[in-house]
């Protein structure tokens, strides 16, 4: 666990997920999780550059070659192929950021901190081929579809 990471006000997730330490009750990197909360409820409300935004900032704390670093570069990559496809009705440019997403994504367990990756990398894999599948997707955070609070905005402001 790295200090800059450590932020003992996140809270613990309702299962277990890869991330969380079930015997210490503690994130091995609360600001990642802290970060993909913020970054999953706004892009499921359509915050997309936004979520972005919660992905990239928190994804400089790791190194390449990082499972978390994989997940935060891909999570990055949804978060623009989606901002390509809704506000820029760019296609292509949604393709080429999810086969790269799905490339960081490959390998990273399929509950990682609590998002459902297995269900993105589906997602994802069918949105190539059927862009109209992103049309009512929501990513699961905790097995819930929650959409975006108005911390979850002041979050990803205070972040520029």
């Amino acid at each position: 666990m790295d200090d800059h990471t450590r932020d003992p006000s996140v809270a613990p997730p309702l299962g277990n997920p890869a991330g969380w330490l079930a015997d210490r009750r503690v994130w091995e990197h609360a600001t990642l999780r802290r970060a993909t909360e913020h970054g999953v409820r706004l892009y499921n409300d359509g915050a997309y550059h936004e979520s972005h935004d919660c992905f990239e900032d928190e994804w400089y704390n790791y190194g390449s070659g990082t499972t978390e670093s994989a997940f935060l570069h891909g999570m990055v990559q949804v978060a623009a192929g989606a901002y390509k496809h809704y506000d820029f009705e760019n296609d292509d440019g949604m393709r080429s950021l999810f086969e790269t997403a799905l490339q960081y994504l490959d390998g990273v367990p399929g509950d990682f901190y609590g998002v459902d990756v297995d269900d993105v990398r589906a997602t994802l894999r069918a949105a190539l081929s059927d862009p109209s599948v992103l049309d009512g997707w929501r990513i699961r955070l905790d097995d819930a579809e929650t959409t975006a609070y108005p911390a979850d905005y002041e979050y990803a402001e205070g972040l520029e």
